[in-house]
């Protein structure tokens, strides 16, 4: 094989390995060439090159995404760096591990007029769990003999070591992004045919805090006595909570489960759209009855971000008396009243504090039971009424979806409409929800189809889309890649928020009206293309469009731009009983 000459090259590449980092995202540059080499002539590293450093980080961010291990990114010095992050917020916001490798000039050409040169030291301080900034070091032709030359440079190796190190070990134990600054010297391209290395190797620690019965004492107690309990999953990766716990749940006649579509747990009993429970008694005469029913003594969360904008206004209206939220790392305040932290795992916690609950009679679970059932029904007669939208057109989606899929959902309206559906279980789900931004839905999306050995499915926006199609320009793109496109002319979501809609002023800078179609995109990326405008189009699409092609598939689907806003905005209203 092939190394960098350069120590501190092949020193990153080496602990890399050495902890189990297999996929390397590359961009081109001529900084970062000792790492470039270092890792795509290693036999134990699958390197794949991205042009776009931004499209780069969300596609290295899907792949970590759907291993749960640590990906790392690589790119030149300069205004490159920059472009990493939104994806490293995301990553940051998600719990997701991505090793940031950036090269960087020395620090003696840092601010001397020098070209691709910025500030790169801690770049991302507010948003990275570990900023490692090497030392440079360089490499002489011959030994020298001055023992204080050998002394620095002695001191600059076991520095770097020990940064990669912790760097690297704080990805594995924390599961979020790091940053590692190497700044080089030239020559960068002179490679040597050994190793010549090995660095000092810190093992990474992940020590799970546990819970005695005398600790939650206080707290079974709480529970015990609470006659409504209301428990939140947000965003969660698949199979996270033992089936067993859910089950416990879901029997106790004083608690409702409520959970999303990016939630990954499933039970017949729980409440898998909650817009379409809190929403409609926004509209009902009888609301403030309603909502101090729905009231909770105790909520008890888990899992990312919440989708849903109408719990979050609700529970911050209607505050429980207690807020306990489980997770290992952090708890957010989201409705300004978290009175615990639970610093574990949740299989961890369940396992010491369900033997210690008991069951009381409520009649909060049934009441709620009975609700979501005329729920249910009132969404299937508006459902079959409504006119030609994107509600109508998520509803066709919805059933065509193969088992054992992978769907991913861009942000804004088309996560908010995938809430209103119930999914098949066997899918596997997700959204980047920790930033909630639209920039590298794709690029993720992409990054999982390569990572995966299930077909992926991406639903989008055109907002979305066109803003991320960089994210295209890819060769690792499995042909079981899907995307279906809603194409509503503009961001449709910003009519269903109050403004005034028919001004010349919303069109150009809220909606952002356009003409554009998908179509040029896909013959420039070599994608399967068609088309849709009306459902009998959709359903005829759909028939043909899962099945296995040659390369992957994009169906844009064309809703009217005025019409969608009208028909969710009415769905809460007919909704209520």
């Amino acid at each position: 094989m092939k190394y960098s000459k350069i120590p501190v090259a092949r020193s990153v590449v080496a602990l890399c390995v050495a902890k189990n980092i297999k996929h390397v995202v590359i961009s081109p540059g001529s900084r970062n060439a000792p790492l470039t080499i270092g890792f795509t002539h290693h036999d134990d590293i699958t390197a794949y090159s991205i042009v776009d450093e931004r499209c780069a980080a969300f596609f290295a961010l899907g792949i970590a995404q759907q291993k749960r291990t640590p990906v790392a990114l690589v790119c030149t010095s300069g205004s490159a760096l920059l472009n990493y992050y939104p994806a490293i917020a995301e990553a940051f916001y998600s719990d997701i591990p991505l090793v940031v490798i950036s090269a960087d000039r020395p620090i003696e050409r840092i601010d001397i007029g020098d070209g691709q040169t910025i500030r790169q030291k801690n770049v991302f301080e507010n948003h990275i769990l570990y900023s490692a900034n090497l030392y440079s070091e360089l490499v002489l032709e011959h030994q020298s003999e001055d023992a204080k030359l050998q002394q620095k440079q002695f001191e600059a190796r076991k520095h770097n070591e020990r940064e990669i190190n912790l760097a690297l070990n704080k990805a594995i134990e924390e599961k979020g992004p790091v940053h590692i600054n190497v700044p080089f010297y030239e020559p960068l391209y002179d490679t040597v045919e050994h190793i010549e290395v090995d660095p000092l190797q810190i093992l990474p620690e992940v020590n799970e805090k546990h819970y005695t019965e005398a600790q939650l004492n206080s707290y079974v107690q709480e529970w015990n006595s609470a006659k409504r309990k209301m428990v939140i999953v947000g965003v969660a990766q698949p199979n996270l909570i033992e089936q067993q716990f859910l089950d416990m749940l879901a029997k106790d006649p004083s608690v409702i489960v409520f959970t999303e579509t990016t939630s990954n747990i499933h039970h017949p009993d729980f409440f898998t759209r909650i817009d379409t429970l809190v929403g409609p008694i926004e509209k009902e005469e009888n609301k403030e009855e309603l909502f101090k029913k729905l009231q909770p003594d105790i909520l008890l969360t888990f899992g990312g971000m919440i989708v849903s904008k109408k719990i979050k206004n609700f529970l911050r209206n209607y505050n429980p008396k207690h807020h306990w939220h489980v997770d290992s790392k952090k708890a957010y305040n989201t409705f300004f009243c978290l009175n615990k932290h639970f610093e574990t795992d949740v299989n961890g916690f369940f396992r010491s504090f369900m033997p210690l609950t008991k069951t009381i009679v409520s009649d909060y679970g049934n009441f709620w039971k009975d609700i979501k059932k005329n729920r249910q029904h009132r969404h299937e007669e508006y459902m079959s009424e409504i006119p030609y939208s994107d509600l109508k057109a998520m509803q066709l989606i919805v059933p065509e979806v193969p088992d054992h899929s992978i769907v991913h959902f861009a942000n804004s309206s088309t996560i908010r409409y995938a809430q209103l559906f119930e999914w098949d279980r066997s899918l596997n789900t997700f959204c980047n929800r920790g930033t909630s931004g639209i920039d590298g839905s794709t690029s993720t999306s992409v990054g999982a189809a390569v990572a995966s050995d299930k077909p992926v499915l991406f639903i989008t926006g055109d907002l979305s889309f066109f803003y991320d199609s960089n994210a295209l320009w890819n060769d690792h793109i499995p042909s079981n890649y899907r995307i279906i496109l809603l194409n509503n002319s503009g961001g449709g979501i910003f009519r269903i928020l109050p403004g005034n809609k028919d001004s010349e002023n919303f069109d150009t800078y809220f909606e952002t009206t356009h003409e554009l179609q998908a179509k040029p995109v896909c013959e420039l990326y070599g994608f399967n293309y068609s088309k849709a405008a009306n459902e009998q189009e959709i359903e005829h699409e759909l028939n043909t469009f899962f099945d296995a092609f040659e390369k992957p598939k994009l169906l844009e689907i064309f809703t009217p731009r005025k019409m969608n806003d009208k028909v969710l905005l009415e769905y809460f209203s007919f909704m209520k009983s």
